[in-house]
């Protein structure tokens, strides 16, 4: 997935839709990873049922918050890691999903801002 330079031109339209959805998959591989991790943690650690677990791997994903006690030392370790590990998720896979489109305005940006020095 490599970006333009500062000094190539905009791509098409066509071409940076391809891009955004290929971001987008990225993330969202990213998203099943981690609510993953948190369904097979919070199921055989915690002893959660499986949908418990979903709802749970979500809910402190996106920063939501527990919806269940965690009784067990193991359980309670377990919930304190993943919530420390899907803080640094949550933030670094919306950074991934955003990534060509704020790079797309920075690029556009850019080259107005060149054109207008050029004509100075």
């Amino acid at each position: 997935m490599k970006l333009e330079k500062k000094s190539q031109r905009v791509i098409p339209i066509q071409h940076f839709y391809v891009r955004v959805l290929k971001y987008a998959a990225f993330a969202f591989g990213l998203i099943l990873i981690s609510v993953g991790i948190g369904i097979l943690g919070y199921h055989f650690i915690c002893g959660l049922n499986a949908i418990d677990s979903f709802h749970m791997s979500c809910m402190i994903l996106t920063g939501m918050g527990p919806v269940a006690e965690m009784k067990t030392l193991n359980a309670k370790l377990f919930s304190s890691f993943y919530a420390l590990y899907s803080g640094v998720a949550f933030l670094s896979i919306t950074a991934v999903f955003f990534a060509p489109i704020v790079h797309r305005l920075l690029h556009i940006l850019n080259i107005e801002s060149n054109d207008d020095e050029s004509n100075l």
